[in-house]
């Protein structure tokens, strides 16, 4: 088995490597050649948090395992350790015996990340300038970097629930060299493209805070309950997703979907805009929405990413397992 460990992620995934891995794992989950596993999210009853499994196949890329981990909202203050946690497994899809253990934290972070700004390269306007964030924790700088590469943004405006945080994001602005202004949630109406990662139970974007042309990526709701915007605001936009179950059962659709807003063939896979048989975006006035719950092929793409660099780099640990 090949282990390798968090602290040797960052060496080597690139944003780039893990913008590559998720959109082709979404072009081939929309021509049918990878699937995901149904997810299994609970609340454990201890220490506030959420725990569960991703996990799937991917026959093109040969990809095979799951990711086990979740949220621990106190781990920051209590333990010093970020609050997401997780560990992806991959297993040889010729034997079922296990092939690799790899960290998942940075990863989760690159390829939420990266499914964003995959969503920006297709739906958002070519001409977008002004680019939103909605969060400023410790995913929301992964965000903000890789949708700043989407696109020639002269401005970033950003609202947090805790604003002391905000200087999280302008640094990541600063260093890319764009200003940064705070904005009360109304002045979302000023951006080109919005990005919302949150932990919410209850919306915080509201339907007249985006404007006509906007392209708004909800990253946080992965969890049945969760909700990061107003479900009207669904019914207002062209919305695209990761994987249409996931969206209608623990993704921002399902809200649009229970009071019957919106159905669940108005939710399109981005995968097939990336494969070309979706036309995405079709109006400069169109609001395009992507609902990016989260899938276990992205963590699988991106673990097989690093097992292969790792290898090849001399820094993967083997052992018998």
């Amino acid at each position: 088995m090949i282990i390798v460990p968090e602290k040797e992620i960052a060496g080597l995934l690139t944003r780039a490597d893990a913008f590559d891995a998720v959109e082709k794992v979404f072009a081939s989950m929309s021509k049918g050649s990878a699937y995901n596993f149904p997810v299994i999210r609970e609340a454990i009853g201890y220490e506030d948090a959420l725990y569960g499994f991703k996990g799937g196949f991917d026959k093109a890329g040969m990809a095979l395992g799951l990711k086990a981990g979740g949220y621990w909202p106190n781990n920051l203050e209590k333990h010093g350790h970020i609050n997401h946690q997780s560990t992806v497994f991959l297993f040889d899809p010729d034997t079922g015996m296990v092939k690799a253990m790899v960290g998942g934290n940075l990863l989760t972070a690159l390829r939420t990340a990266a499914a964003s700004s995959v969503s920006i390269k297709h739906l958002a306007r070519k001409d977008a300038k002004v680019m939103g964030m909605v969060g400023a924790g410790h995913q929301a700088t992964f965000q903000l970097r890789a949708a700043l590469e989407q696109r020639d943004f002269e401005k970033v405006i950003g609202w947090n629930y805790h604003p002391e945080m905000l200087p999280n994001i302008e640094k990541v602005a600063n260093e890319a060299g764009v200003p940064f202004e705070a904005v009360p949630l109304e002045g979302l109406a000023e951006a080109d493209v919005v990005i919302s990662i949150t932990s919410t139970f209850a919306p915080t974007i509201m339907a007249d805070h985006i404007s006509l042309g906007t392209h708004i990526a909800c990253m946080g709701t992965d969890t049945k309950g969760k909700q990061e915007v107003e479900a009207s605001l669904l019914a207002r936009a062209t919305v695209f997703t990761d994987e249409v179950a996931q969206s209608i059962s623990i993704g921002e659709a399902q809200h649009a979907v229970a009071i019957g807003l919106i159905e669940q063939s108005d939710v399109h896979e981005l995968g097939a805009v990336i494969n070309g048989t979706h036309p995405g975006r079709t109006s400069a006035d169109e609001i395009t929405l992507f609902d990016g719950t989260g899938v276990g092929l992205q963590d699988l793409a991106v673990a097989s990413s690093i097992v292969d660099l790792a290898v090849e780099k001399g820094i993967a640990t083997i052992v018998d397992f």
